[in-house]
């Protein structure tokens, strides 16, 4: 099992991480709800969207988001395609990452960091390395090292080589510049690729049999 790198880590970052995750619902708290009701006429309900994801030692967990997609389905009942349901506000909620605002929550109760790895998929899980697996010995984060280093637009192996790398550079400055160039990035709107627009990778391939 892998320790914790040093005393920021070990008793610092969870505080610090309740800590930002109450500044940002008492200062932001009319963007919520303003979004939330934007959701809500734009939408429909709920205007919340849960999803499993692997979290700390791989234990599941819901995330929350905002709503980005509407519910249209085929004549069968069949829900349609993600690009036809994802609507110019969506994208605009994904691209500004606005949708992610509601992770604040799953700091709270423990299930994320500000900082670390980005949850991904469950049905991912099978097909990591046992390397890869490492990912999780930390907290996943609401922004990490390969967001600032490409966001959306890196490959799998890309992402996954930054979040291990993470795990030797868990410390306070190095949270803190992180946090300082997701914002930046976030402003920019900069290496962000939405919907369909993700590359495909291994774990895709994956997915399809082919590995």
């Amino acid at each position: 099992m892998r320790k914790p790198c040093g005393p920021y880590e070990r008793f610092f970052k969870r505080p610090i991480d309740i800590l930002c995750a109450l500044a940002a619902l008492l200062v932001f708290g009319w963007l919520y709800i303003l979004i939330a009701v934007l959701v809500r006429i734009k939408l429909g309900k709920p205007v919340l969207f849960t999803q499993d994801r692997p979290g700390k030692n791989e234990r599941i967990f819901k995330l929350y988001k905002f709503r980005t997609m509407t519910d249209q389905r085929d004549r069968n009942g069949n829900l349609l395609p993600d690009d036809v349901r994802l609507t110019k506000f969506g994208r605009l909620l994904r691209s500004t990452s606005l949708d992610e605002l509601p992770e604040a929550f799953n700091i709270l109760k423990g299930d994320m960091s500000v900082v670390g790895p980005r949850p991904l998929l469950v049905e991912y899980l099978p097909y990591y390395t046992e390397e890869e697996h490492h990912r999780h010995d930390v907290r996943p984060g609401l922004t990490g090292l390969a967001q600032i280093n490409g966001r959306n637009a890196g490959t799998w192996e890309q992402k996954f080589s930054y979040d291990l790398q993470y795990l030797d550079k868990c410390t306070l400055v190095g949270d803190v510049l992180i946090i300082l160039k997701t914002v930046l990035k976030t402003v920019k709107r900069s290496d962000i690729l939405v919907g369909s627009e993700i590359p495909a990778g291994r774990l895709d391939i994956a997915r399809e049999g082919r590995v």
